[in-house]
Formats: structure tokens, C-alpha cells, sequence
């Protein structure tokens, strides 16, 4: 057999072996989990708990390190150029990994090829919501009033957001008419509604919920396939007569391409175990009106590419542009 044919497999063979051995040991340190967004909003909460239950069971401290900006790009390229070896993590959305892809033409990370994917772990249908000042009760009476009434507004996340883009969908269906007004984060975003600097937002459940609850915002419909437990009595768009527009958010965790696939296996088994041995870790998202994922990271992966091909459609079709 040839000398450089042999050589060439026992580097392979160790390599593999290495990889192996490193993903048994791992972690022998804090994993920091970046997250690009402000603290205290939903991709931030998700990172914090499921951290600490992780690193309760592997014995090492999840460190969540917040890195907002340029609409979550900051975050996610800081994952995308880091080590490969499971100590860094990125709490990512499909607002910065998809959104962005859709409308950025050049991004310092590719969503696809940069990640390796670990879990979707939750995922949350956005709410329009109102300022309470303003006479619509309904998404109906919210269109008629668009249409009549001058200077209009909505905030979002930020340009090419979520939020962004599920509001120029339904502007795109119903001839409302809004004028944008983008924000540095959800926090602001949902503070400028209820400052009255706003006349409307999409926004995710966990956003608006206390919001909602303390009559500072209104809710009129969701943007979702069926209604919440947490708000029975808000209809959907669909059921507010207004179709096709089912947009939400999801927040999930990967680790940049290369991280051995031991290691990402252990994070995404590990994850599942906490919340089957955590009932409260479930009902922490699940009284929010969030939906519990965790689904694999191969069908993870998949949902990216799928999620960008459509979100490409859209920023298309709605004329969605952002300014490099």
C-alpha cells in the first residue's frame, strides 16, 4: 500500500480520535454564549436559562455575553470567526441569521455555511399591537384608520427585522399604510409604543405580554396559526381577515462550523434533558406564549435554508431594502 495513501489515513484516523477525545473532556471551562441582543429581552432569557441548566449538569459556568448591534451582525460574526472547540456559542434568531441573509448583500458570515446548528429552542408568533390612545380596536379598523389619518407609524427591532419585515407583509396585503420607524433592539422598540413616540408594532408575545396586561398597549390580532393560551380572546390575522401573514420569531443556540459534532450533540442532548427534568424551565416559556422546539440539528439546518429562500421572496416582493 502506498506510504503517503497510509500516512494520510492515520492523520484522518487521529484526528477524528482527537476530536473524540476532546468532545469526552469537554468542557474543562467556561462557554461563553454570545448573545446579540440587549439585555432582558426574549433571546437574552433564553440564553441565561438554559445556560444555567446546562451548566449545572456539565459542572461549568454558561457565561452569556450580550454584544447588540448593527441589527444583531456584531454578535453573529463574533461566533461565526471564533474557535471551533464548543467554548463559544451564539443564542441566535431568525431575525439575524435569516432576515439579514434576505436583505443584506453582504454579510461577514454566511447563516448556512458559518454555523453549525445546535437546537431551535423556542419560537413565539409576533402580535400587532397599538397605542392605546389610538381609536382602533380592530386590525380593520387599524387599516381604514392607516388609510385617513397622516403620519402614521410603527417601530420595529430594527431595518430587515422580524417585525420589519411581517409588517410591509401585511402593509404588502392590505394597503395599510405605516411609516417605518426602526429601533436598536426589542426593548426600545416595545418602550417607543408605549411611550406614545408610535402608533403601532408587530412584536413578539414576550415583548408586549406586560404590556398588554396593564392596558399600556392594546392587542389586535396574532400572528400565528391558532390563538394563545395567554390570550385567549386576540384573534388571529387570519380570523381578523387578513391571510397568508403567520410570522414570529425563533431562538435557538449554534456553534460556529467545525465544532466537533460530540460536542454538539452532548449541548443539543443536554438542552432536551433540561427541559424534561425542568417543569419550570417549560413553563418559563410557555407562559409567555412561547412554543417549546428543540428540534435536531440536522432538521435545524434545514429549516435555515428553507426560512431564507422564503424570506428572500418576501423582502422582494414588499421591497424591503437596507442600506449597507
Amino acid at each position: 500500500m502506498n506510504k503517503r495513501y497510509v500516512a494520510a489515513l492515520w492523520l484522518g484516523a487521529t484526528a477524528v480520535l482527537s476530536a473524540g477525545a476532546n468532545a469526552q473532556v469537554w468542557p474543562t471551562k467556561p462557554v461563553r454564549i454570545v448573545n446579540p441582543t440587549q439585555p432582558g429581552g426574549p433571546s437574552d432569557i433564553m440564553a441565561r436559562s438554559v445556560g444555567q441548566k446546562l451548566g449545572e449538569a456539565l459542572g461549568r459556568s454558561f457565561v452569556v455575553d450580550n454584544r447588540p448591534g448593527a441589527n444583531g451582525i456584531i454578535g453573529v460574526e463574533i461566533v461565526a470567526r471564533a474557535q471551533p472547540d464548543g467554548y463559544t456559542l451564539l443564542a441566535g434568531t431568525n431575525g439575524q441569521l435569516v432576515a439579514n441573509s434576505a436583505v443584506f448583500s453582504k454579510l461577514p458570515f454566511d447563516a448556512v455555511r458559518d454555523f453549525a446548528p445546535i437546537t431551535i429552542v423556542m419560537a413565539s408568533p409576533f402580535l400587532l399591537v397599538v397605542h392605546p390612545s389610538l381609536p382602533a380596536k380592530t386590525a380593520a379598523e387599524l387599516i381604514a384608520l392607516s388609510k385617513t389619518r397622516a403620519n402614521m407609524s410603527y417601530s420595529s427591532f430594527g431595518p430587515a427585522s422580524i417585525a420589519h419585515f411581517g409588517m410591509e407583509l401585511i402593509m404588502l396585503k392590505t394597503g395599510m399604510r405605516l411609516t417605518h420607524v426602526p429601533y436598536k433592539g426589542g426593548a426600545p422598540s416595545a418602550a417607543a409604543l408605549v411611550g406614545g413616540e408610535v402608533n403601532a408594532s408587530l412584536d413578539s408575545v414576550q415583548n408586549q405580554l406586560q404590556f398588554i396586561r396593564a392596558n399600556r398597549v392594546r392587542a389586535l390580532a396574532l400572528a400565528g396559526n391558532a390563538r394563545l393560551a395567554v390570550l385567549p380572546n386576540v384573534p388571529t390575522l387570519q380570523e381578523a381577515g387578513i391571510a397568508g401573514v403567520e410570522i414570529g420569531g425563533w431562538y435557538s443556540l449554534l456553534a460556529p462550523a467545525g465544532t466537533p459534532k460530540p460536542i454538539i450533540s452532548r449541548i443539543h442532548a443536554e438542552t432536551l434533558k433540561a427541559f424534561k427534568t425542568s417543569p419550570e424551565l417549560r413553563d418559563r416559556f410557555e407562559s409567555t406564549g412561547s412554543e417549546i422546539v428543540l428540534n435536531s440539528p440536522d432538521a435545524f439546518a434545514a429549516r435555515i435554508k428553507q426560512e431564507i429562500v422564503e424570506f428572500t421572496k418576501v423582502a422582494r416582493a414588499a421591497k424591503i431594502t437596507v442600506t449597507q
